[in-house]
């Protein structure tokens, strides 16, 4: 099981205080891989982009408009969060269904 997130992130260090054994990639230092990336894309697409975050806010408006694909290639930490990988099943986010659904009480 691999966790993308962010060391800073709250969210991403209550999933991984209850998800011990997963592997942690940071996404500000590491990125994701591009095959994880357009996977995510296509199970979760708008929802994988977080238009709340700073990063999103920052950015200028022309520059929103680009594809998807390329906006979390040139800024990861874009990404909603956390994104946990367990084999071919991906879960996004940290509410109540992501927990429930790897198995989290």
């Amino acid at each position: 099981m691999i966790l993308y997130g962010l060391k800073t992130c709250d969210t991403c260090r209550k999933a991984r205080k209850a998800l011990p054994d997963a592997q942690f990639v940071d996404v500000r230092e590491d990125g994701v891989p591009k095959a994880v990336r357009a996977a995510a894309l296509a199970a979760f697409g708008d929802k994988l982009v977080n238009t709340r975050s700073t990063t999103w806010r920052d950015l200028p408006e022309d520059q929103r408009t680009r594809p998807q694909a390329e906006l979390l290639e040139a800024h990861p930490t874009l990404m909603k969060r956390p994104l946990v990988v367990d084999g071919d099943r991906m879960v996004l986010g940290w509410d109540k269904a992501a927990q429930s659904a790897l198995g989290v009480n």
